[in-house]
This record gives C-alpha cells, sequence and structure tokens, in this order.
C-alpha cells in the first residue's frame, strides 16, 4: 500500500482538550500544525469529563488562594506529585479558565456575571467551575471551535501506529486512516504527544469502547521515554452498575458536589464511618475504598453497588446543575433520580502516572518529543483531586505546543531517516494476517484479568497472577487475525490496541508489586500502611531486548515559600493519610 507524506513543524497526536490547546498555543507562535485523532472532532475522552475545573478564582469563597489550591492538590497526592508541576498549575488555572471563558466556554455564572464555583471532595473551598454537569464537553467544544476558526487542520479517525524516533529525536509519526487503511508519513519538527490514558483496561471503566487503552504510552516507552507511577490509577468512588453495557459510566462526582448521599442496602449512611468530617465529600480514593467495602462485605444491592440519593434536592435544582446525569438514568433506566437514588460502584476512570516530562514545558527524555495530559505523570501523584484534569489540559497543553513551537522556529535541519519509517511500515506489514485469535475476546480477558488482579484492593499473590495472564495473553495476541474487511481496518486499529494494553498493563503491574504499601489509590492488603520509604516515583523504562525495567525516583522538595502551606510531612496516620 502507498504511503503518503504529510510534512508540518508541529504534530500534535490527540484531539482532546490538552490536544487542542497545545495546537492552538503552536500555531499563535507562527507554526504550521496538524493534529491528528482517533475519534470525530469534538468527540475525544475529554466530553467524559463532567463534574467542572478548578480555579483559584474566590467569586463564591473569597479565601480561596493558588497557594491553598497548591497545598489541597499535593495533600491529597499524599506528596507523590512533583510540586513544580503542581505550583505552576495553581498559579495558572486562574487565567486558564477565564481565557476559555473569554473563547466562549458556557460556564454557570453568578448573578454578577462573575464565574459560578461548586464544591468537590477534598477542597477547602469552592473553586470548581462548571457548566451544568458536561464541563469536558463544553470546553472541547469551545477549543475545537477556537481551533478551527484559526484555520487549523484537523484529521479524525487517524491511528498512530508509531513514533518516527532516530538517535534520541523524534521526527514524526507513521500512521493509518481507520476507515481507508490510508497511510501517512507525517514528518514534523516537534511532536505533542496528547493521546490519554490507560483506564479501559479494567472491566469497569468510566472509559469508552477503544479509547484510553493506554496507547499513548506504549508508544512514548517504545520511543525512549520512561513512564513514572504506572500502578497509581484513580478508581471513581461512583459509576454505574446497570445495565450491562452501562457498568462503569461516570456518575459525576457533582452529584456529590450538590449534596448527594451514599447509603448501603441498609439505608445507613455509611460514610460517617469512613470520614465523619468530610462525609461523601472526602478524597476520592477514601470514597472509593469505603464503597468497595461496604460492597465486599455484604452490605451492597443485589447488583453489586451501593446507592446514591440526590433526591432530597427538588427537581429543578437537579434538573439546572445535573442535567447530564438526569438524562443519563431517564434513558438508560427510566430512572428519575430526583425522585429515586442511583445504584453505583467505583469504576477505573484516571491514569495519575505516565510519561515522564520536565515541568516547564512537558519535554520528555526524547528530544523533540512532548507530552500533555492525561497521558503524562507528575501533577496527581496517588490521589487526582477532582477538577484538576481539566485544568491541566489546558495549562500544560498551551505550554507543550508553544515549546514545540519554540523547538520547530529555533531548529537548524529537520531530521528525516528513511529506515526509520520503513521499520514502522514492516512494523505495520507484520500485523496484518491469518491467525487463530481475535482481538476483542483477549482484550475483554485483559480487561478481566485487570480487574481481578489489579483492582481497587490489590496483594501480591493477585499481582502476580495478573503479571502471568498478561504474558498468556501476549502470546496469544501473536496470532491475531488481522484483516481489512469492508467497514474499513478497525481490526487493525483493535490489534495495536491489544498490543499497547499489554505493555502498559505489564508497567502498571510491575509497579503495583513494587509499591509495596496503601498510599492513595493504591490500596495493598498485604501491605495496608504507608512507608515513608516509598515516598518516591516508581519508574519504567524499555531495557534490554524490550524488557520492563523498574527504578526508584525521588519525589523533589517542596519549595521553600509553599512549605508553610502544607502539614508537616511527618504528620501522617497509620493509614498514610495526611491528619487533618
Amino acid at each position: 500500500m502507498d504511503t503518503r507524506t504529510n510534512i508540518s513543524n508541529v504534530l500534535v497526536i490527540g484531539s482532546g482538550a490538552a490536544g487542542l490547546r497545545a495546537a492552538i498555543a503552536a500555531h499563535e507562535a507562527g507554526r504550521q500544525v496538524t493534529v491528528l485523532g482517533k475519534r470525530l472532532r469534538k468527540d475525544a475522552h475529554t466530553v467524559l469529563a463532567a463534574g467542572g475545573i478548578n480555579a483559584a478564582l474566590g467569586t463564591v469563597d473569597p479565601e480561596d488562594s493558588w497557594q491553598q489550591h497548591f497545598a489541597d492538590t499535593l495533600r491529597e497526592a499524599y506528596l507523590l506529585s512533583d510540586p513544580r508541576t503542581v505550583e505552576i498549575m495553581a498559579r495558572e488555572a486562574p487565567d486558564a479558565v477565564l481565557e476559555l471563558a473569554e473563547w466562549g466556554c458556557d460556564f454557570a455564572r453568578r448573578p454578577d456575571g462573575s464565574l459560578d464555583q461548586r464544591y468537590f471532595g477534598a477542597h477547602t473551598y469552592r473553586r470548581t467551575c462548571y457548566a451544568g454537569d458536561y464541563t469536558g464537553r463544553a470546553m472541547l467544544h469551545t477549543l475545537a471551535d477556537h481551533a478551527a476558526a484559526l484555520g487549523m487542520t484537523v484529521l479524525e479517525n487517524v491511528y498512530v501506529s508509531r513514533l518516527l524516533v532516530r538517535d534520541g529525536t523524534c521526527f514524526g509519526a507513521y500512521a493509518f486512516d481507520i476507515g481507508s487503511g490510508e497511510r501517512t508519513v507525517f514528518l514534523a519538527d516537534a511532536v505533542v504527544l496528547a493521546a490519554g490514558g490507560h483506564t479501559r483496561l479494567w472491566r469497569r471503566s468510566s472509559s469508552r469502547r477503544d479509547e484510553n487503552t493506554g496507547d499513548g504510552m506504549a508508544l512514548a516507552l517504545q520511543a525512549g521515554c520512561r513512564l513514572a507511577d504506572m500502578e497509581l490509577v484513580q478508581f471513581h468512588p461512583t459509576g454505574m452498575v446497570a445495565p450491562e453495557e452501562m457498568a462503569g459510566t461516570l456518575v459525576t462526582e457533582a452529584v456529590r458536589g450538590e449534596g448527594g448521599h451514599l447509603r448501603n442496602a441498609d439505608g445507613e449512611r455509611f460514610m460517617q464511618r469512613y470520614d465523619p468530617q468530610r462525609m461523601e465529600l472526602s478524597t476520592r480514593d477514601r470514597v472509593a475504598l469505603a464503597n468497595y467495602t461496604e460492597i465486599a462485605e455484604g452490605r451492597g444491592t443485589s447488583n453489586g453497588g451501593v446507592w446514591l440519593d440526590i433526591s432530597h434536592r427538588s427537581k429543578d435544582e437537579i434538573v439546572e446543575k445535573l442535567p447530564r446525569m438526569y438524562r443519563q438514568f431517564l434513558e438508560s433506566q427510566m430512572l428519575d433520580i430526583s425522585a429515586h437514588p442511583m445504584e453505583v460502584a467505583p469504576t477505573a476512570h484516571y491514569s495519575m502516572g505516565g510519561v515522564v516530562v520536565e515541568p516547564q514545558d512537558h519535554s520528555t527524555d526524547v528530544e523533540g518529543l512532548f507530552a500533555a495530559g492525561e497521558v503524562a505523570a507528575g501533577l496527581h501523584g496517588a490521589n487526582r483531586l477532582g477538577g484538576n484534569s481539566l485544568v491541566e489540559t489546558l495549562i500544560f497543553g498551551r505550554r507543550a505546543g508553544a515549546a514545540a513551537a519554540e523547538r520547530s522556529a529555533n531548529l537548524e535541519v529537520s531530521l528525516r531517516a528513511r529506515s526509520v519509517i520503513a521499520d514502522a511500515q514492516a512494523d505495520l506489514d507484520g500485523l496484518i494476517r491469518e491467525g487463530e485469535e481475535f482481538a476483542r475476546p483477549l482484550q475483554r480477558a485483559l480487561r478481566d484479568a485487570l480487574w481481578e488482579h489489579c483492582g481497587v484492593v490489590r496483594d501480591e499473590e493477585g499481582l502476580n497472577e495478573g503479571l502471568a495472564r498478561v504474558a498468556d495473553l501476549r502470546e496469544a495476541a501473536g496470532s491475531v487475525d488481522v484483516r481489512p474487511t469492508s467497514e474499513g481496518f478497525g481490526d487493525l486499529a483493535h490489534a495495536l490496541d491489544l498490543r499497547a494494553a499489554l505493555l502498559t498493563a505489564e508497567a502498571t503491574i510491575l509497579g503495583a508489586i513494587e509499591r509495596r504499601e496503601t498510599r492513595g489509590a493504591h490500596i495493598r492488603s498485604d501491605h495496608p500502611d504507608l512507608d515513608e520509604r516509598l515516598r518516591v516515583n516508581l519508574v519504567v523504562r524499555c531495557g534490554r531486548e524490550g524488557r520492563l525495567e523498574t527504578s526508584r525516583v525521588p519525589v523533589p522538595e517542596v519549595p521553600e515559600h509553599l512549605r508553610g502551606w502544607l502539614a508537616p510531612a511527618d504528620e501522617l496516620d497509620v493509614e498514610g493519610r495526611l491528619l487533618e
């Protein structure tokens, strides 16, 4: 099959909020930009982010400050975040959100015209701006419209199979059209990777089919980057339980932010036993573990969930503040949440680890390659503060795009390597074959294995079983049947998703085995206490013969001017949680 060539100054892989913000920044710097998306424009994973975006604007609680936002984020990350990254996020969040509002994002507003702000779990003050309970969709549409107004090129249904790297420098990517199979070599002076996380690897996941399969992380790892803290996966406390095809679909934290109560099958408002001060507005790891424990100990519903009840609020309030949730349950279950409780259970939601990047410009270990959004590590540590992911996309997407543009502007000679392109083509050719296995069943088997052996609660025996299962599935994947059909090259995309998922699953389990402690979202039943010696980032890289190797990297120190905003680092309780 013939291969086309596309040349630009900056190539952005991923058309979600991080990718589009990076592209806009690079375009504004005078560079020619190409954006690649696996899905249709305006339908990236960002649309599923519902509850809100954080910024210490102080419109509702004037006492709030960026320093308090910094402290809340680092504290709830169990001190595993890079403080430099957190400081940048907290400082720049207000301007990033106000800029998006100026571009037309439909944020809720107060009578005086200022942006309204709601509570999210573990925030000291109300600092979460929102557009109903469809904030991510409103943001993505705003960014996509802004990019279109600038005349930017966004290509849809394009799957990147390999980053093009020679002598430690990235000069583009090799990709194909999922519908036609047409292949393209995308050549660029700099590449921004914004391809999302890996939470679709778990059976119950808030991600949709064929997204967040870890392909971005696998691309980076194979290109020579390091991944950090892959074991730190956030399980959102509230995903749908039924119907089966909707299992794991997010029930936004905004329901609890607007006053929703959690109850077990006995009608008990059980968060009183887990966090009596903050109750349902506790941290996501505590609420997820509480829900998991209630279900595991037999106090769950018949479908294996707990009840989330907002029916004590008026129907008008619910329809105004939670319109998406109201429609979601009405359409899927014929359930009126203004009159009846929702059945929910934990669901794999967010990858807190990812590609190792420099805080200032989100450059990676590979020259010319930058990473932003959920694919990157550094901000969230062991427990992501709800509402931080969306503002992360804006701030570090912009920084990565600007840095990529600067590299392009200062580059004397553009790198090209025919042999590297030939290798990428041969790799794709080798996947198209008749085989005895099919990608979909193997993907389901992997999701079951991760859910069972590396889920909300883990132990070493189960993790080792999971690692063995990944090895078995990798062997089976060697004979996956991949053939073009009248419907296109979806089988090839599924095979690549499977290959990426197996690699990122292995990296995740290796980190989970190495982290022999309980910290944030990483809960080890065989190591229930926090181990201060493991206040490190666990890093994975491809070693000799492609084998994954793990190492420990110390977390950078908190800057002197911000230490006073945190409790002393040694004030930890026996469960590894900072004392209030």
